[in-house]
């Protein structure tokens, strides 16, 4: 077993001087083996093959066969160097596949050649057996005739007998096998690759030559991505037998490319705030539009690529696919290129993406304030305002609202988010309102709901619905007197004051929809009260109008009422599962009345570093 590991091989000379036919002795063997194991130790090692590369065969193979019979007939060391080579894009499970499938060609080409040596073999040996009875039957027969008086008289030619007997004994030897090299070519499952390996002449064969290569090649068919300079040199080496070389390597196919869209605006635009050096919030800069000038460039198609077919060894094509388009989506205030790369504004305005399509909405700049001059605004789009909102006045708008300055006694109402630069100053008439979120400077006697969440350096007496959270961390971070109603947290440096001033926080449930709610339930009671009065009155045209049109808005807020209460009992659940709400502070005061889920507490003494939440049923300050 020790010369199949054996990565050298060797010849004893040029085939004129070789010995054939006969068994080297074993001594020369030996000084043969012991010679390679000494160069081996003056030459650095080879590096260790890759073992996800080489194909190990089994012991006592065809293979090895075919090996040890070269050694025996001096032929000099050859073990089998079987490495797939020139295939790295191969996964493992490929190369296990291809490993496999090359084993099985090796294996059906060495049983084939091996059967043939025997063959053969047995062929010339029964022949040789053949003429050895023929000079046996002629010798007997020569004796004979020598007791004869022909014979005696024929004493002169006994010499001669001899010497023919010698020449036909002479005759009688095993004559050598003749077989050529033989090529054997692996193509790859794929058929980008070919391998070639060759098994060396036997007896009087020839050894391997160019012809015998090109006309292997023409059997199989190879003809794309041969490797001459290999067919060149292989006759030529010294040892170019039971080794595996690279013969032949194909061009894959490249699938082309999928077209992309590249987008120039924010599909969602982050709020991130920078706070200085002093912990302030410049809300004047929390401008969220993404602007656009009419014809503006919002997203491009990159076009897909061809696909790049590739070629067998066999020369055959590798058909490759084309890459997938990209198409761009036309939305609201948009439309697409003549050459359909790109996606352009059709006006100028604020980019946003809805559903699955960017749309540009329009923005309405107002450059000063809102009052006489412009009147109360309502709008579809986004609105700028860079004045104040003044008292009594109204802004309603289906996008945001950005007010640079203060929102005094008006009403507000935004579909997107509420930015208030200065802040807000209201009072019990006027509710400011955001199906988003808000952000202002400060909350002074304002009522003001936030669907989402609310930022803000201060809140003092005011009320405040958020379903979602209540930041008031930066700049002075007090929260003091008021109502404030959160779903899921409330969070400040300061709650409440020294003078004890009192401050409700409530938290839990779903603050806006439970406010929108009470107002539903007000509306359908009133709506009742009226219909039961217009019950009681004689029948005219009129009666029965008003009492229709009253039954439908009754039918219509009363199934709205019950989607509300699911809506809230959901919201709830939720809330639970996430842990419950809480109120983080880093100093609350005295006059803190906290409930949590209807349960209520009152702070009874300053608390630092507080952190208050429902527990087995009770509100625990900590």
């Amino acid at each position: 077993m020790g010369f199949k590991k054996e990565i050298w091989s060797r010849f004893f000379g040029s085939k004129s001087e070789q010995v054939r036919d006969k068994q080297v002795p074993d001594h020369l063997l030996q000084e043969s083996k012991e010679k390679i194991k000494e160069e081996q130790a003056a030459a650095p090692p080879p590096p260790p093959p890759a073992a996800e590369v080489e194909l190990e065969l089994p012991e006592g193979h065809a293979l090895y066969k075919l090996c040890e019979m070269r050694v025996q007939r001096g032929k000099g060391l050859s073990s089998p160097r079987l490495r797939l080579e020139g295939r790295e894009d191969f996964s493992q499970s490929e190369l296990r596949k291809e490993l496999g499938r090359l084993q099985r060609v090796l294996t059906l080409a060495a049983n084939s050649r091996l059967k043939e040596v025997k063959a053969r073999e047995a062929k010339a040996q029964e022949k040789a057996d053949a003429q050895k009875a023929l000079s046996i039957e002629q010798g007997a027969q020569s004796a004979a005739k020598k007791d004869t008086p022909a014979g005696q008289n024929a004493q002169s030619e006994t010499q001669k007998t001899a010497t023919a007997q010698q020449n036909t004994q002479q005759e009688t030897q095993v004559p050598p096998i003749e077989m050529d090299a033989q090529p054997v070519i692996h193509l790859s499952a794929d058929k980008l690759s070919a391998w070639l390996m060759v098994f060396p002449p036997i007896g009087e064969g020839k050894d391997l030559d160019r012809e015998t290569l090109d006309k292997a090649l023409a059997e199989t068919g190879i003809a794309f991505g041969v490797d001459e300079e290999l067919l060149r040199r292989l006759p030529e080496e010294r040892n170019p037998y039971f080794s595996l070389f690279a013969l032949a390597k194909g061009k894959p196919a490249h699938n082309g490319k999928d077209g992309q869209i590249i987008e120039h605006f924010d599909r969602v635009v982050e709020r991130k705030f920078e706070v200085d050096e002093h912990d302030r919030v410049d809300y004047a800069s929390l401008h969220f539009f993404q602007s656009v000038e009419a014809g503006g460039v919002i997203c491009e198609a990159v076009l897909p690529t061809p696909g790049e077919p590739g070629r067998t060894v066999l020369d055959q094509e590798v058909p490759a696919k084309d890459g997938k388009e990209a198409p761009l989506t036309k939305g609201q205030n948009t439309e697409i290129s003549e050459d359909g790369t790109r996606l352009l504004a059709t006006q100028a305005g604020h980019v946003e993406y809805v559903g699955k399509t960017f749309q540009v909405k329009a923005v309405l700049e107002i450059d000063d304030n809102v009052d006489y001059s412009t009147g109360n605004i309502n709008y579809m789009g986004d609105v700028h305002i860079r004045g104040r909102v003044c008292s009594g006045f109204s802004v309603r708008a289906a996008g945001n609202i950005t007010v640079d300055g203060v929102v005094e006694s008006a009403t507000v109402e935004a579909g997107g988010d509420l930015i208030v630069a200065k802040g807000i100053v209201g009072n019990t008439d006027s509710i400011v309102r955001a199906d988003g979120s808000v952000f202002a400077k400060y909350l002074e006697n304002s009522i003001v709901h936030a669907r989402q969440n609310l930022q803000a350096d201060c809140i003092v007496n005011s009320e405040v619905y958020s379903d979602g959270e209540i930041q008031v961390r930066s700049g002075r971070g007090i929260i003091v007197g008021g109502r404030i109603r959160a779903a899921k947290k409330v969070s400040a440096k300061v709650v409440g004051s020294k003078s004890e001033s009192q401050t409700r926080i409530y938290l839990g449930g779903e603050p806006c929809v439970e406010y929108e709610r009470q107002e539903l339930a007000a509306v359908i009671e009133e709506a009742e009260a009226e219909l039961e009065k217009l019950e009681k009155r004689p029948n005219s045209p009129d009666k029965v109008e008003r009492m229709k049109r009253l039954q439908f808005d009754l039918s219509v807020n009363r199934i709205k009422l019950e989607q509300m209460d699911e809506e809230l009992a959901k919201k709830q659940e939720e809330i639970e599962n996430l842990g419950g709400c809480r109120l983080v502070a880093d100093i609350a005061y005295p006059g803190l009345v906290l409930t949590i889920c209807d349960i209520k507490a009152r702070l009874k003494q300053v608390t630092s570093m507080c952190n208050a939440r429902l527990s087995n049923g009770e509100i625990r300050f900590s």
